[in-house]
């Protein structure tokens, strides 16, 4: 195995911008676990959804092997890892000011209990989120999803504005 040529590959697709939120790239989001290759120049990408049943998987899967071949690799592999499941506390510093910067509100941590799973609840969780356009926490969830699973959208009480926050999980 060659290091700077699978640096090269990890470069390429951590590169790869996520086709749902296009201002944040694989790395930025965290889903790129792994990327090897093999001694006979086969590169082996693992990456995990931001949900299991996330619909921008296939998307993301093609647009990895594009950016390997057109960055002249050949034989590629890419698998899914579901375990540990992806936290949006492993988006990056740089991913999350990306996030603020297109108007998004960034998800604040993730909830955990030290002693084992979260108990599943009916109703959402309270959050207190601060409106990305004038800093206001003065917000109202109108909708748990908006225009993906992973993102719910508020209203802002003070400046009107609507604006997605990206949940935590």
């Amino acid at each position: 195995m060659h290091a700077t040529t699978t640096r090269t590959a990890l470069a390429v697709v951590g590169a790869v911008l996520d086709p749902e939120m296009p201002q944040v790239t694989l790395a930025d989001l965290g889903i790129v676990r792994e990327v090897s290759e093999a001694a006979d120049g086969a590169v082996a990408v693992t990456i995990t959804p931001t949900y299991s049943g996330c619909p921008a998987m296939g998307t993301i899967r093609a647009d990895i092997e594009s950016a390997l071949r057109a960055a002249g690799f050949g034989e590629i592999t890419i698998e899914t890892a579901l375990s540990p499941a992806w936290t949006t506390d492993w988006i990056t510093d740089a991913g999350r000011a990306k996030l603020r910067a297109a108007g998004y509100s960034t998800p604040g941590p993730a909830p955990r209990r030290a002693d084992g799973p979260i108990p599943l609840t009916l109703q959402p969780a309270p959050r207190r989120i601060a409106c990305p356009a004038c800093g206001s926490t003065a917000t109202r969830l109108d909708s748990e999803f908006s225009a993906t699973p992973c993102k719910a959208l508020y209203r802002c009480l003070d400046c009107r504005e609507p604006f997605d926050h990206v949940k935590e999980i």
